[in-house]
Order: structure tokens, then sequence, then C-alpha cells
């Protein structure tokens, strides 16, 4: 951004306020057809006779200096020197050339307005599709270049099916739906506001001068689109192209195709919005925009805004992605967790004494540890997360010790209380022991619930298996920390695009709303997991 255009954000919200001023529930309105203008782009409304739709384009005329305005009711019966001037008699008698005096008309004018577009005939369209196109209209054998920034049509219905006018409509870049004044405060002061039609007033030093919007666009075509919001825009292509397949919808799913060249316009308008609100390249926040431009009809409408309320929520800020990064953390770390109760819990052997079943434990290899006084202790260690195993060592039981004969004997018979210190507490406790109906030795802790143990110098003779628990617990941990920092830019990046001029207010909720549940859902996830993977990480340490 040059220097000139440090301020410009603060120029175009002025600007703004300015239009809207005395406009009820046309906010939105003027702030995307100042855009379109911004970046010579045409909008279309759809909505019911009497709101305000010309309005709105005369009020846009103010935003340009010394600009003209051309405004259009179109009919059946209009005819092509209505809108593109009368012809040039005193050219065609003395030159003999058919030329037109523009002055005053279409050809002229930097805005334009035309009302009930689809009832011009077809030599006004054409005409007009090359305007569109190419902003050049050729009279006669001259090639003249079009002024026009804005062109807003508008009408209460949607160009028949067949008709020819696709090519025309598609050209309409940036479509709104302007419904009624629907709040009653709102419209209690549309019917008192005596000053409601008066002409609204902007001071020079924000309208908009003609070099500095020639300059403009160049600078625009310079902002740049990274790969990451390059993907964001594939991804809502492909949503939109699934919901295109789906044969529920009651409207032809020729509504929901968007053509290559309404994308690549689409880009430039999102670069427009990142210009304009003084960055150089593309934040996910400008794609919001996308949900005025994607539309055919009333009722792809509301499937376009339904998949823009998804994407917002899931996709826009890669929310859907860190999330589902923490939950295949969680399941690894399940899995790893399950992997090691496995390979590590101590099997039980039984052997049958008078006629009854007995359990034996082999603890010749245990590895053997003192404690105060008590000096043949084993050590067995805990193989899942448990609130703890005594009421007297509050928090996460690692290991216990206990007398390797008492326990021996007792554990004969299956479930045992034996006396035992938890962790590093010197403070002797009962411990409850069991065997399992698999035969796997566990120990009960204060909520009755059953623990996987191993034994020390018994079941952690694998070196090699501990180093590969390692490797997976750490590459659980990556995934997580991935998704920690994915919400982190997210935050981020939407707190550098705010505050946005021209976004959809209610999908700017909407994306906020999903970061912060993304981020409470991941704080909850995340001391889950990092307890497990803390235990992993650990676990040879436990053996020791």
């Amino acid at each position: 951004m040059t220097t000139n255009n440090v301020l410009l954000p603060e120029r175009i919200q002025k600007l703004v306020q300015a239009l809207s001023s005395g406009v009820y529930e046309r906010e939105d309105t003027i702030r995307l057809c100042l855009l379109a203008a911004l970046s010579g782009e045409s909008v279309f409304l759809l909505g019911p006779p009497g709101i305000a739709k010309s309005y709105i384009a005369k009020r846009l005329i103010e935003a340009f200096d010394d600009s003209q305005f051309f405004e259009y009711l179109m009919t059946r019966f209009s005819t092509p020197e209505e809108v593109f001037g009368p012809l040039s008699i005193q050219e065609l008698k003395d030159n003999g050339k058919y030329v037109r005096l523009t002055e005053g008309y279409l050809p002229s004018a930097d805005v334009v307005f035309l009302d009930e577009i689809w009832k011009a005939g077809p030599a006004i369209l054409n005409t007009l599709l090359t305007v569109v196109n190419e902003r050049v209209y050729r009279n006669g054998s001259e090639v003249l270049p079009v002024p026009m920034r804005l062109l807003v049509t508008a009408s209460n219905e949607l160009p028949e099916p067949d008709s020819g006018l696709d090519a025309l409509y598609d050209r309409m870049l940036v479509r709104i739906f302007v419904n009624r004044i629907q709040e009653k405060s709102n419209f209690k002061r549309l019917l008192t506001d005596e000053n409601g039609d008066a002409r609204v007033e902007i001071s020079s030093d924000i309208t908009i001068k003609t070099q500095e919007y020639q300059q403009w666009q160049t600078q625009i075509d310079h902002v740049s689109l990274s790969d990451d919001v390059f993907e964001k825009i594939y991804a809502l292509k492909m949503l939109l192209e699934k919901e295109a397949n789906d044969p529920s919808h009651s409207f032809p799913v020729e509504e929901l195709y968007i053509s290559d060249r309404r994308w690549k316009k689409a880009v430039r308008l999102l670069k427009a919005s990142a210009f304009f609100n003084g960055r150089k390249d593309v934040n996910p926040v400008d794609l919001l925009l996308l949900q005025e431009c994607l539309w055919h009809s009333p009722e792809s409408r509301v499937v376009v805004g339904n998949i823009m309320h998804q994407f917002a929520s899931n996709i826009c800020f890669n929310q859907q992605e860190a999330l589902a990064l923490a939950l295949e953390a969680g399941e690894d770390t399940k899995s790893l967790s399950e992997e090691i109760i496995d390979v590590l819990g101590h099997t039980v052997d039984t052997e049958l004494s008078m006629r009854k079943e007995k359990n034996k434990v082999d603890l010749s290899h245990a590895r053997r540890y003192s404690v105060n006084m008590s000096n043949d202790l084993i050590k067995l260690v805990m193989l899942d997360s448990n609130p703890s195993v005594s009421e007297k060592e509050k928090g996460d039981s690692r290991w216990v010790y206990v007398d390797a004969a008492e326990f021996e004997k007792k554990i004969k018979g299956g479930a045992c209380d034996v006396h035992g210190y938890v962790n590093k507490n010197t403070n002797l406790c009962v411990l409850k022991f069991d065997v399992d109906g698999e035969h796997c030795l566990v120990i009960k802790d204060i909520a009755n619930r059953p623990v996987s143990v191993a034994i020390a110098g018994v079941d952690d003779n694998d070196s090699h298996a501990f180093d590969e628990w390692q490797t997976k617990n750490e590459a659980a941990i990556a995934k997580i920390e991935e998704a920690k920092h994915l919400i982190r830019i997210a935050r981020v990046q939407l707190n550098a695009a705010l505050p946005h001029h021209f976004a959809n207010s209610d999908l700017l909720e909407v994306i906020a709303s999903s970061i912060t549940d993304a981020e409470e859902s991941l704080q909850r996830q995340t001391v889950k997991f990092e307890k497990s993977a803390f235990r992993v990480r650990m676990l040879t340490d436990y053996f020791a």
C-alpha cells in the first residue's frame, strides 16, 4: 500500500457512513454497491417495487467527485435512443454517418441505474453487454471509452429461462436481495423523517477523484491471493458443486452453476475488499463477500446462504481442520494407551490347588525397592489415568510399592487388600487389588474402577516397544500442537481483518463464535490429552 493510501480504510468507512445517512436497513447494500463501484463491477438488486433501489444508486454517485449519473426505467417499448442517446440528424445529414449524441446518456455516465432491466429489448441488452464487458461504446465508426464505474440494475423478477439473457445476468457480479423495512423503529423513522429524500452532502476530502480511482485499479490487481486462501475458495467451490448434485432441490441444478468467469471476477472483488480494508493480501474474512456473488435465484440464495454459514463456521479459518486434528490426536492417544495396556498389563497365571483355582504371580524377576524401613517391596505401575488409588494420595496415581511376600500370598485368592505406598508418598495406605475376568492384574481406584498394572522388572523388558510408543506419542502431541497453532493463527487473522467495511455482520459473528468454540473445545481436549500424553512420555521413568 502506498503512502497516500495509509488512511484509506478510515476514509472508506467515513464514506460508507455518509452514504448511509438517513437510509434505513440499507447499510449493507450500500457497502457492497460501493465496493462494486470501487472495483468496477456491476450490481443486480432483486426486490419488490418501492424499496429505494434507485435511491441507493443515486446516493452512490455522490461518492465520486465531478461525476455523472444516468438512470432509466426499462419497458418493453424502450428504444436504444432513450438509453444510449438520440441520433445526430446533423451528422447524418452532413456526413451520412449514423452517430448518437451520447452526452447525458449511459455512454457518458459514471454511475448507471437501469430499473426493470429484463424488460428491455434485445437491441438495448446486446449493446449493454458490450459496454459491461469492454467498457467501450461503438458509436458509428468510433469506439468510445465508457467511464462507467458502477452499473446498478434492478428488477422484481429474474430473466426468463432460455431468454438469451444469461450472459448479461452473469456479468452482474454482486447480487443483493433488497427487502422492505423490517424493524418497527426503522419503519417509524422512515414515515416521520421529513429529510429522508434530501440529497446527501459528502465532504470533498473523502469523495473519490478520477485519478486516484484509476490508480487504485492497478493497486487492486497487485493484492496477493495466498495458496491458503485459494484452498479455502476451492473448498467452497467443492461444497457448492456437491450441493448441486443433490437431487432433492426443487429448483434446476443450473442455478447452482458458477462460471469460471464469475469466480475470476469474484476474486478481484475480494482483492478490492482487502485493498480498501488496508491490506496487501486477501484475508479469509474477505471470502464472506462471496455469499452475494454465487446465487442465481431466491431459492438458490437460501442454499448458498446455508453453505456460506457452514463455510464460515467450519472452513474459513480452519476450525474444522483444527478440531479434526485434536480429535485424531485424542484417538491416537487412546489407541496407544490400549496398546500399552495390552502389551504391559500383567497377566496372572492360575494353578489348581485342593480342587480350587488360585492365582499365581511370579515375582522372581521383579525389581526390589525400599521405602522407609521396608526393603522387599515390588513396584506396580498404573497403565492408565485415574483419580487416585488411595484417599490419602490425591491426584493421578502412577505407581505403588507393596511388600512382595504379602502381595504374592494375598493375590492368590483374587480380590484383596494390601498395604503399600503410592507414588512418592511415604505414608502407608490400604490398596485394593483384583484379577479381572481375563486374568489381568488390576488395582481399584477410589471410584472402584479397575486400572491395569504392570510389574517393574517383569513386564517392562522390551525397550524397542517403549521407543515405538514414545515416537507415536510425540506424533500425537505434534497433532494437538498443530491444532492449537491453527486456532491461534485463526484468531490473529480474524483480529487483523477487523473492523471489516464490507463483510456480512451475521457471518462475522458466526466466525467469531466458531473460533471461540474451537478454542474452548481444544482447551477441554488438551487437558485430557496432556494427562495421557504425559503418562506415556514418563512411562520409562515410572518403571525405573
